[in-house]
């Protein structure tokens, strides 16, 4: 499931390890050894005092004797659509079967290593559940598998979606947690095994009415009885705590009924008259905090090309970036002294002795102290080193000078 990375430039100034001083004295016999003083290694400037220079990087020139340019990689993309299977959603439903492989191709066309999850009812043509019309979503080849079957970068978790409910059903199934699994009413087949370490999680949703779980519950919500419906369990929301920072980072994009760029109250109306069920203001409060792209689902077929590509961009767009860079080799040749490695995102951070240490401070760790082959970032300090409106910022990693250390 790989495919070409979109990188960037990563400037690395570096130096290998100087041979040392020729101590032979004078009163030494011809054909004695020789013993290599090593040369000294320069303390560290003042980094992180910023009368040292504009960034407090300036010093650091003085010791670093080679530049080394390397590549950042974009983390892989995990997709998830959500799609309401409300008997209402008939034109949508099938602008989705129409565009999804389209879709996917825009992403990859992007260099993203990349996967589509979809949470809906798996099928074609319409249903009867529970006494109701439904209409599922068959996703063909080549994204999908033949007979609405999965792909190899496609995973189809069958789940009926109720129109005021996909972000709990998102987070429920998710955690198979009580009234969401496999054989419950709102449950489906379990996919989050799927779903990538490190990679970057985008969420789609479809949908013409207001979700019932709040924005601030969709995030933060601590795990336990859902609020809205007790008999159910909803798992700890996408930004809390307990899941270690897994999701964070994430973006929703959705098309849905809203009306107003001002007013999130205010509902889209169809062409032949009418309105969807709900403006949908959580999504509008979703869409525009995480930077993901929205359309509105009274424009019909004319919504839909553009809203497939104003989501693939801001797939790329929100998209995080490797934060474990590979040590290259310096490009005066030799080796890298470990000891002597400093890193700079914006300014010189320091380095900590792994994970653990690194808590809420900028810091970077070895992947291996005793014989690295990668810098990796701490989490503040890869936020800091994430993209900002598409552009990565610098990262400079610059050995020859004595590590700067917290």
């Amino acid at each position: 499931m790989r495919t070409p990375m979109v990188a960037s430039a990563l400037v690395l100034v570096g130096a290998c390890a100087t041979a040392g001083t020729d101590r032979r004295f004078d009163g030494d016999p011809p054909g004695a050894e020789v013993v290599a003083e090593p040369a000294p290694v320069p303390a560290p400037p003042s980094a992180f005092d910023k009368d040292a220079g504009d960034s407090g990087d300036a010093a650091f020139a003085v010791c670093a004797t080679s530049t080394v340019e390397a590549r950042r990689e974009r983390a892989p993309v995990d997709i998830v659509w959500i799609v309401d299977n409300s008997a209402s959603m008939q034109p949508a439903v099938a602008a989705v079967q129409s565009g999804l492989n389209q879709f996917a191709s825009l992403v990859g066309t992007k260099g993203l290593d990349y996967q589509v999850v979809m949470l809906s009812l798996r099928g074609s043509g319409s249903a009867v559940v529970a006494g109701k019309a439904r209409y599922p979503v068959c996703v063909p080849p080549p994204l999908g598998g033949a007979s609405c079957g999965n792909g190899a970068r496609f995973f189809h978790a069958s789940l009926d979606v109720k129109s005021t409910q996909p972000l709990e059903q998102l987070l429920g199934t998710m955690d198979q947690t009580q009234g969401y699994r496999q054989g419950d009413e709102r449950g489906s087949e379990p996919w989050s095994q799927v779903l990538r370490a490190g990679a970057t999680k985008t969420f789609v949703v479809v949908t013409d009415d207001e979700s019932r779980l709040s924005a601030t519950d969709f995030e933060s919500f601590p795990g336990g009885p859902n609020p809205k419906n007790p008999s159910l369990v909803l798992p700890p929301g996408l930004l809390d705590p307990s899941r270690g920072g897994a999701l964070k980072g994430y973006s929703l994009s959705a098309i849905y009924g809203w009306g107003s760029a001002t007013d999130p109250n205010a509902k889209c109306a169809y062409a032949g008259g009418g309105e969807p069920a709900s403006a949908g203001p959580t999504y509008t409060q979703l869409v525009a905090k995480t930077g993901g792209a929205r359309a509105k689902i009274c424009d019909g077929s004319g919504a839909w090309a553009a809203f497939f590509d104003a989501v693939a961009t801001a797939v790329e767009t929100t998209s995080r970036v490797a934060c474990d860079l590979t040590i290259p080799e310096p490009s005066s040749g030799g080796t890298i002294d470990p000891a002597s490695v400093n890193v700079s995102v914006g300014g010189i951070v320091p380095r900590v002795s792994g994970v653990a240490s690194c808590g809420s401070a900028a810091g970077w760790y070895y992947d291996d102290p005793a014989s690295p082959s990668k810098v990796i970032l701490c989490p503040a300090t890869c936020d800091a080193a994430q993209a900002k409106g598409g552009v990565i910022p610098k990262t400079e990693i610059v050995f020859g000078c004595q590590t700067a250390v917290r």
